[in-house]
């Protein structure tokens, strides 16, 4: 064999062996998988092409002349996945950390912008200690990093996996992309390590409770989804890569339907409880809807009061945001906002249809909601829906109160279609607070004050608190029968598919953030 292909080969098998051995059975002693390993997994086989692994850290100081680097910790490259295209970085947590020095982030950087200018998703498998101390200031790309994160968002879909650490600057890459997933007790991710913050605050705190997959999933809203181990995270990417396009100019993928469009579900014209007190679960309703009985739900532990997350309907996705009547009654606050309005612009960017089911009492109300911003955070899912130009079916089926009617998509915030159950109540509030306001003195002054309040409390409710009277002034566009919701859902989803809506010309817009 010729020996210039020889050292090729050579130097290549060196390279795939990683940080060595020793280190990759420590790794697998974790329960983690190694950096190539994800990367196999993620790809159908035989379709990665590699990038820059010939690299090597720049910096000779610090004893790093010294150190063996193979591609200088993080795999790079593209392939398939599922049959499409994508890039991908892996980190790699057997050399050096995985930690981030100048070549190590440019490779990285490099394959955003390979990304963007193909027009295709790219996945980050995130594992590493952060940036690299013997480095000095020439390890820090992270600004690059950030700018093509800023400059490919609502382009190409980006997706981060936090499969190990993720600490420092090293977090907000992956706060700035599309979705966050992380292993269930492997993944830490935080911007201050516990021993920083007892020297500074003398707060302890250890690090699963700092920044583990429990906490960004519950408490801080970072991570979207939770895997149990690296082989269901990968699972995760692709489920989710499946219902968005290549970019922002394309539909999302448009699947084979085995289920029948026209199927009727009997089990929802009496799902809703008669005491418009009692609760009852959504997610059985969206499942219900859904073909195969599918839902990807996004954010579950998060927000509980408002349910997010992708179903396919006609083989189409769709985007559903609805009230949890289980949780604070279905009640919108900061973290519900915040996290519906996120998702609804992200389906927007990437033109996948919009499904809203009402069921919403209002906004919750508190002092510590007011003062921590409840106007401005509630602005943000007004902001959200006005701006979609996707199509948006709305679906009240028990309550719709207040400024939360607007804030779940109504006619007034240019809803394609509202179709309401015969269940459904549309008003500025319900009635027990509307009696107090406008029978007050009448109350006061009966001879039964209780009969009498149940008495104009029927009247009202009579008057204005059925479909009919909202359907009568245009609020409504159909009062449905339950049963018939998903073939009357895909029956619009078709008509509006693809449909084209522009927006006034503008830099952009001014979100309140």
């Amino acid at each position: 064999m010729n020996q210039s292909l020889q050292t090729m080969l050579d130097l290549k098998a060196h390279i795939m062996l990683q940080g060595g051995q020793e280190r990759i059975n420590k790794q697998h002693a974790k329960g983690k998988l190694t950096a190539r390993e994800r990367v196999d997994l993620l790809f159908d086989p035989g379709t990665f092409v590699e990038y820059n692994m010939f690299v090597k850290p720049r910096a000779t100081r610090f004893g790093m002349d010294k150190v063996d680097a193979p591609a200088d910790g993080i795999v790079t490259g593209h392939g398939l996945i599922n049959g499409r295209r994508a890039f991908v970085y892996s980190q790699d947590a057997t050399v050096l950390g995985g930690s981030m020095g100048e070549m190590h982030g440019l490779k990285l950087a490099r394959m955003q912008e390979l990304a963007l200018e193909a027009g295709v998703p790219i996945i980050g498998l995130n594992d590493s200690g952060g940036g690299r101390l013997q480095e000095g200031p020439g390890a820090s790309v992270y600004g690059t990093v950030f700018y093509n994160n800023v400059n490919s968002s609502g382009v190409i879909p980006q997706i981060s996996a936090i499969m190990g650490s993720c600490a420092g600057g090293a977090c907000y890459s992956p706060a700035l992309t599309d979705f966050v997933i992380m292993v269930d007790k492997s993944s830490k991710a935080f911007i201050t390590g516990p021993k920083v913050i007892q020297q500074v605050t003398g707060e302890v705190v250890d690090l699963e409770t700092l920044g583990g997959a429990a906490t960004h999933s519950t408490k801080s809203g970072l991570c979207q989804l939770v895997a149990r181990d690296d082989y269901d995270c990968i699972a995760q990417i692709k489920c989710l890569l499946s219902f968005f396009p290549d970019n922002c100019t394309q539909m999302p993928p448009v699947y084979q339907c085995g289920d029948d469009v026209n199927r009727r579900i009997e089990e929802l014209n009496d799902i809703i409880p008669d005491n418009k007190r009692r609760s009852y679960d959504m997610k059985s309703i969206i499942t219900k809807i859904a073909d195969d009985n599918f839902f990807f739900e996004i954010s579950p532990m998060y927000a509980r009061n408002i349910i997010i997350g992708f179903v396919r309907m006609g083989g189409m996705p769709v985007g559903v945001v609805a009230n949890q009547t289980g949780c604070m009654a279905g009640c919108l606050d900061i973290n519900a906002s915040c996290k519906a309005a996120r998702f609804i612009r992200t389906c927007d960017a990437f033109n996948i249809p919009l499904l809203s089911i009402v069921d919403v009492p209002g906004y919750l109300p508190g002092v510590q909601q007011e003062h921590d911003g409840i106007i401005r955070h509630g602005a943000k899912m007004l902001y959200a829906w006005a701006e979609a130009t996707v199509p948006k079916i709305i679906m009240p089926i028990r309550k719709s109160y207040g400024g939360a009617t607007p804030a779940m998509c109504s006619i007034d915030m240019h809803a394609d279609f509202v179709m309401a159950w015969p269940t459904c109540e549309r008003a500025v509030v319900g009635a027990d607070a509307a009696v107090a306001v406008l029978y007050k003195n009448e109350i006061e002054q009966a001879a039964d004050p209780a009969a009498a309040r149940e008495m104009y409390k029927k009247m009202y409710e009579d008057e204005f608190l059925n479909p009919y009277r909202s359907a009568e002034l245009g609020k409504f566009e159909d009062v449905i029968e339950p049963a018939e919701s998903r073939k009357k859902i895909i029956q619009t989803l078709r008509m509006f598919w693809g449909r084209k809506k522009q927006r006034p010309a503008r830099k952009h817009g001014n979100i309140p953030l």
